[in-house]
């Protein structure tokens, strides 16, 4: 299940920080942040290349991002009655999500330049919060939950460590995920047998959004759910959010 960890600032024009992490399907098809959806204007994101949604969307224009997680659904809905989770992030940025969404349950994180929220939908009840200044972590239950193990062992290292000065100031947390891969029980970067599916930790985002814009930085794992160095060499590269910074898919 993937891990976001968040933090918002106390004071008004500082930028919001998120470190995300993205469980998935190693053999399921996806491409990194691009401007993959062109019919929904200068939105990028990390998609979904099976349903055709994202995980991770960002309207740099708007200064909005997205982030979406997994959640157990406690409806009685058939598969024949629901749609893919992927559109979330993609409609979060632009006109935003309905109160009764027709997807399996999900955790969204949404951001903007002036802060940022939790929208927990579990297939009958929809709550949006606004999350209060502070460092917290999302997984698939409510925000900070101490019944996560890796909430509970690595929220107050996350809180500890802070954030860096100047363009790596994600390096601070990225160390703490790095301590937390020597605990496998409450690690960051997972391996995890899911309905099924072994889902693993395939890609790390890094993004900052505030009144000055946005910047967002992706590495992909050298092999799925362990941490290996390069990581922090890839977040080191910003992404250009242009519209044609990346291929039109077929």
């Amino acid at each position: 299940m993937c891990t976001v960890v968040i933090d918002v600032p106390a004071n008004p024009g500082e930028p919001v920080r998120v470190l995300a992490v993205r469980d998935e399907d190693r053999d399921r098809p996806w491409r990194g942040i691009g401007p993959w959806w062109p019919e929904r204007g200068d939105v990028f994101g990390v998609r979904d290349d099976r349903a055709g949604g994202a995980w991770l969307a960002v309207d740099p224009a708007a200064h909005r991002l997205a982030v979406l997680l997994n959640r157990e659904d406690l409806s009685d809905r058939g598969d024949d009655e629901v749609v893919s989770r992927g559109g979330v992030p993609l409609d979060a940025v632009g006109t935003g999500i309905p109160d009764r969404p027709a997807t399996r349950g999900f955790n969204l994180v949404e951001v903007d330049a002036a802060g940022a929220h939790l929208v927990e939908w579990d297939g009958l009840v929809s709550r949006r919060t606004r999350l209060t200044p502070g460092t917290h972590m999302v997984a698939h239950h409510a925000v900070d939950d101490p019944g996560t193990p890796r909430i509970a062992r690595w929220l107050g290292a996350f809180r500890e460590a802070g954030l860096a000065e100047g363009s790596d100031w994600w390096m601070p947390w990225l160390g703490v995920v790095e301590e937390a891969t020597h605990h496998p029980e409450a690690s960051v970067l997972r391996r995890d047998a899911h309905d099924g599916l072994v889902l693993e930790s395939l890609l790390v985002c890094a993004a900052s959004i505030g009144p000055e814009g946005v910047d967002v930085r992706e590495a992909t794992l050298a092999e799925p759910g362990r941490w290996d160095a390069g990581l922090a060499e890839g977040l080191r590269r910003p992404l250009p959010l242009r519209a044609d910074s990346h291929a039109t898919p077929q």
